[in-house]
């Protein structure tokens, strides 16, 4: 396998106003946008052909990856005017999977989930997709039996679930016959009927794997500062600023007197003299002055 389709398309409400300056993938993660994350842990399990589905800010992809590649890696992006959601995406990229069994991703999540695995045992089987799940995680709505899904949600035999889609999964090309063309649909309808022929598998993940949801403001800080945060070696820092456990991205200029604490700052952002952040994201490049607390600036 090595083909994966991205998910980034999405319009990040949840993370807004963040999101009014950048893709939901696209926002700095540990001072890089969070899809190269995505793209590293891909190319690490040997994927080197990548789609990626754009809607919201989609000029902000092709300023992002100009070249359209990643690492040597090819990136070709597939922009829907009008959201066609998980299935329908799928659809879209019909002739780019041109026949080849694929890895689907979401793209604002951050794992170290072993999708070489999940990749090598969907490839051994008879699923013609299979889903990485978890046995905890606040959205328990898959009901599993061995290696295949047997419901979600209740939907097919009224099952109660115990595990959690961690929104990654391979997928035949035969699913495309089970995906309506020109059509805003979700992909569950196609598992739905997976289900029903015992071609839904699960890869179950053992233990405690890495598996950050940066969905909203809350998730964003706390996967941000679960590592240790550091200033970007092009910050442009005065001798006399305060940067205390903050996030300090590429191109910043931070004045005398100005003390941040349990932030970030992304790329380009300007924090003038005398100002105080504490527990603030600078997404916009607006120059900052005053004291500020748990704000979006």
């Amino acid at each position: 396998m090595r083909k994966a389709f991205l998910l980034g398309a999405g319009l990040g409400t949840r993370l807004q106003p963040l999101t009014h300056t950048l893709p939901k993938p696209l926002i700095p993660f540990a001072n890089r946008p969070l899809m190269t994350h995505v793209l590293d842990h891909c190319i690490a399990a040997g994927i080197s052909d990548f789609a990626i589905n754009t809607h919201h800010l989609h000029e902000a992809w092709h300023q992002a990856f100009p070249e359209g590649s990643y690492r040597g890696a090819k990136l070709t992006f597939f922009h829907e005017p009008i959201l066609l959601e998980t299935g329908g995406g799928i659809k879209n990229i019909a002739e780019w999977i041109n026949g080849d069994p694929i890895l689907v991703y979401n793209g604002d999540i951050i794992t170290d989930l072993p999708i070489d695995r999940l990749m090598t045992g969907h490839m051994a089987s008879n699923n013609v997709a299979t889903l990485a799940t978890q046995d905890h995680g606040p959205a328990l709505h898959l009901a599993i039996e061995g290696h295949r899904i047997t419901d979600i949600r209740g939907l097919v035999n009224g099952q109660e679930g115990q595990h959690q889609f961690t929104g990654i999964y391979c997928i035949d090309a035969e699913i495309l016959d089970l995906i309506p063309a020109d059509e805003k649909i979700s992909v569950i309808p196609a598992f739905l009927e997976l289900i029903k022929r015992g071609q839904l598998g699960a890869y179950h993940v053992k233990g405690t794997p890495q598996w950050l949801d940066l969905g909203t403001r809350e998730s964003y800080l706390e996967a941000s500062f679960s590592m240790t945060p550091e200033v970007h070696a092009e910050a442009d820092i005065a001798p006399s600023a305060q940067i205390t456990n903050s996030w300090i991205g590429p191109g910043c200029t931070v004045e005398d007197g100005a003390h941040i604490q349990d932030s970030i700052l992304w790329a380009g952002s300007s924090v003038l003299r005398d100002a105080q952040l504490t527990n603030c994201i600078v997404h916009s490049t607006s120059p900052v002055t005053g004291v500020h607390q748990d704000a979006d600036l």
